[in-house]
């Protein structure tokens, strides 16, 4: 897995496709003293690995940077360190290797997402587009695939292979070798995972974006969390080297809608984590990693029962649309809890000026201002030393059950028309309105004018084109065109509003639900808050400093789903594998 840091930080991201049956090491002997760890015999021991002592203080440090033999040394004390923190020793060596940021974007990103110009990719490329449309986050003129390559070649410090059994560490161009030992502990337990899990086993690997993010919740999170618990101690009674000058930036500003996706499981994650420990200890870490996640929804909230229901979608497009049977699972891909919260939040993103997205709209709680709605993404009691953490809990998403996003083509009479069918699915018929209403209010600021048939139209702009929004009980249904003519075509129909039977109640996210007379209780579907948020938080394994709010109250480090995972189960470099994924068969 990789690990993520916003922005200016560099964050060591693996992305491990975790599989397997985990068997834990119980009641393994520890090392007591440095005395217990002599030679690579010793080894059973946790706590030490080659003759060296997670206590152990080294006789370097890397001022002048660290030879080969010296990255070495770091690297047994930093398993040690693992060992002793998870309560359970490694099996095998774990080879650790430097590559230049220059080194990693000519062969990591790039062939990790594809863009080889096959008719493969750009079926792919074309579909992923509209996935990214549909979020709000990119526009119709620009390409998802640069835009994650983007974020992920400028963000990430260091990855495991599960393929290679090896982990690679960025490091600057023409400097001495200067690693993060916390990067290094990171990418060490989804080491251990690997041994333990095999972490390029198909369970590790999401059919969709928010199954991808829902399994990178316990995977990361596990990371991250040790990764905590390190700090801990190197606050208390462990030395530990400085932490070196960021080697992130370069390649373009990064999308920070994407990156705050790919963030989530690396901030919600150790928390989810710090729950099953505090309930069942390491087994239940252990069980779930054998059993993972299924949906954002489940580690936002922190409900591994979270209960969902299934969409049953009838395509019945008319006038030359088609979908794209060979993405995704049967042309369709789930957003999820986390991909929409995102969604939302990233219309006030521009006002921090670091994030050139150009919006400044307050959508997820229109009476207040953008700068307030910025820092809604903030606003989380939880807190983590080692990076920051963010909010993915709000009324407008907290009561998703369930998402399926179809992109269509129309390329009748040589001309290439796109468009999609979204079907979202909710707990109650309330969760469904407070949906539909904060949908409606990031329409309306993006210009969308509400005609007489229904359909609502933005003329020009990064998501131009017609827009059909339906809600029927728990469902809501989203369909886009180019034109308004479009919409009724891909959904012959759909029931629209005329201008004057609007009624959009939003919850300003105080606590209170909107208005609604229909019966909340009815849903079949049960929850402990009755669909009401939860205090979510930030990305997990994300180190460095992430978006900050404007007036100073939060900052936060920063995964991405919904990414082109073009080696499934292989080299899990990126989470652009997640963000821009290939349909899986």
């Amino acid at each position: 897995m990789r690990r993520v840091l916003p922005l200016a930080a560099t964050v060591a991201l693996l992305v491990l496709l975790v599989v397997g049956a985990g068997i834990a090491a119980a009641d393994a002997p520890v090392a007591e003293t440095a005395a217990d760890c002599e030679t690579e015999a010793d080894n059973e021991l946790v706590g030490c690995w080659n003759g060296t002592y997670h206590a152990e203080e080294l006789d370097f440090d890397q001022a002048d940077g660290l030879t080969e033999s010296q990255l070495e040394t770091l690297t047994h004390r930093s398993m040690a360190r693992v060992e002793y923190v998870r309560e359970r020793p490694f099996e095998t060596d774990v080879p650790v290797e430097t590559v230049t940021r220059e080194e990693f974007r000519a062969n990591g990103t790039g062939g990790e997402n594809g863009g080889n110009g096959t008719a493969s990719e750009t079926e792919f490329d074309r579909w992923n587009d509209q996935v990214w449309e549909a979020l709000f986050v990119v526009g119709a003129d620009e390409s998802s695939a640069e835009a994650i390559d983007t974020v992920f070649g400028g963000s990430v410090s260091g990855f495991y292979s599960p393929a290679d059994d090896r982990i690679v560490l960025v490091v600057p161009e023409g400097e001495e070798v200067r690693v993060s030992e916390s990067t290094l502990v990171h990418e060490l337990t989804h080491a251990m995972q690997d041994q333990y899990h095999d972490l390029a086993d198909s369970q590790y690997v999401g059919a969709t974006q928010d199954s991808d993010l829902a399994v990178d919740g316990i995977v990361e999170g596990e990371a991250v969390y040790i990764e905590e618990r390190y700090t801990d101690r190197c606050d208390t009674n462990w030395s530990c080297l400085p932490e070196p000058g960021s080697s992130a930036g370069g390649g373009g500003s990064p999308n920070i809608g994407i990156l705050q996706t790919i963030l989530q499981p690396y901030s919600d994650g150790p928390f989810y984590v710090e729950e099953l420990i505090d309930d069942e200890g390491w087994s239940a870490v252990n069980e779930t990693m054998n059993d993972p996640p299924n949906t954002t929804a489940e580690v936002i909230h922190r409900e591994p029962d979270y209960e969902t229901r299934e969409i049953d979608y009838e395509d019945t497009a008319e006038g030359g649309w088609e979908t794209y049977p060979g993405q995704g699972v049967n042309g369709a891909e789930t957003a999820g809890e986390a991909s929409m919260f995102v969604m939302f939040w990233y219309q006030s993103a521009g006002v921090q000026p670091r994030f050139d997205t150009g919006y400044e709209y307050a959508v997820l709680e229109p009476d207040r201002t953008p700068e307030e709605n910025y820092n809604v993404h903030f606003r989380t009691d939880d807190r983590l030393q080692t990076r920051g953490a963010y909010n993915y809990a709000h009324p407008a998403t907290a009561g998703w059950a369930g998402d399926e996003l179809y992109p269509y083509r129309n390329d009748a009479g040589g001309t290439e028309r796109d468009g999609y069918v979204w079907v979202a699915e909710w707990r109650t018929p309330t969760d469904a309105r407070q949906f539909q209403a904060t949908y409606r209010a990031m329409l309306e600021a993006h210009g969308a004018e509400h005609r007489d048939d229904g359909v609502r139209e933005i003329e020009s702009g990064d998501f131009r084109g017609a827009y059909g929004v339906e809600r029927d009980g728990t469902t809501v249904t989203i369909v886009h065109a180019p034109e308004p003519a479009g919409v009724l075509e891909l959904r012959p129909g759909i029931d629209l509003e005329p201008p004057e039977n609007l009624d959009d109640g939003i919850d300003t996210g105080d606590g209170g639900d909107v208005d609604d007379d229909a019966d909340v209780g009815d849903d079949g579907i049960g929850t402990d808050d009755g669909g009401g948020t939860d205090d979510g938080s930030e990305t997990g394994s994300v180190d460095g400093d992430g978006p900050n709010a404007p007036d100073g109250d939060g900052s936060t480090d920063g995964r991405v789903p919904g990414f082109g995972v073009v080696v499934a189960l292989v080299v899990l470099l990126s989470a652009a594998a997640v963000l821009g994924r290939r349909s899986r068969r």
